[in-house]
């Protein structure tokens, strides 16, 4: 199905490893140009990039800084001519019990996964608004629908993104720009590379599905949600891609039970 999305732009926050590296991955193959930003982007993903045919801008900046991310958003737009996209996937998270929570981590957490998206979203929108056109994706988290022992920080900057997604969509759709966030469940990258083995276990067995995402399945949901062909009627939506893993069924059979039911 042709998504409309060649020969489009799109700047992507955290865009050359984990899941924005499958995002842009996807994109790249739709023929979307790209600027991908990250504190360090790999020269290699930039290069597979650049490989399926599309341009691409290697933008190093820290989100958690006001002024980086001003720069990111005017090296983006200056580099590839104006952005029709903007994806904001960049996040990570400094982990603290409630009792240990320092002031530098909880600020570094919100700066990242929250004030950041903020201050793009606010420099994208004012170039997006003269032209009357344009699509926002912010990438959330499952972490939202549930407390976790020594998440604070993370869980509530979570939390925030997805009222800053939805005033965005309401305040942006009178200008044609639409708004929305997809929020993936387990996904193997970089920040959950060292969770236990035997904790992975027991995740695969809480998710209905039994595997965790691949990066580029989140990819097709941000290029269905960015293309106005397929979505041109989505404003403020949240599209869980996650296996099944909020659905939360009730543990009361085996999985052989589970899986003869239907048999």
């Amino acid at each position: 199905m042709d998504t409309g999305l060649t020969g489009k732009n799109a700047l992507i926050t955290g865009g050359s490893s984990g899941i924005g590296r499958g995002i842009a991955t996807v994109l790249a193959e739709e023929g979307v140009n790209l600027a991908v930003a990250s504190r360090a982007p790999d020269p290699a993903a930039i290069d597979r990039f650049r490989a399926q045919g599309v341009r691409c801008l290697r933008i190093e900046a820290d989100v958690s800084r006001e002024d980086d991310v001003i720069r990111m958003v005017r090296e983006a737009i200056s580099g590839l001519g104006h952005l029709d996209f903007y994806i904001n996937n960049a996040a990570w998270t400094w982990h603290q019990p409630v009792t240990r929570i320092e002031s530098e981590s909880w600020y570094s957490t919100l700066n990242t996964n929250l004030s950041a998206a903020m201050w793009a979203c606010r420099e994208v929108a004012r170039h997006m608004i003269p032209r009357r056109r344009g699509a926002m994706v912010m990438v959330g988290s499952t972490a939202r629908f549930f407390p976790a022992f020594g998440e604070t920080a993370y869980r509530i900057s979570k939390m925030g993104l997805k009222m800053l997604m939805e005033n965005l969509a309401i305040e942006l759709a009178p200008h044609a720009i639409r708004v929305n966030m997809v929020t993936p469940g387990h996904f193997k990258t970089r920040m959950t590379g060292n969770i236990p083995e035997e904790i992975e276990a027991k995740l695969k067995g809480l998710i209905p599905r039994h595997r965790f995402g691949d990066p580029t399945e989140i990819g097709n949901a941000v290029a269905f949600l960015l293309s106005d062909r397929l979505s041109g009627y989505t404003i403020g939506s949240d599209l869980v891609v996650d296996g099944g893993l909020t659905l939360n069924p009730l543990r009361l059979r085996t999985e052989d039970e589970v899986t003869q039911l239907n048999l």
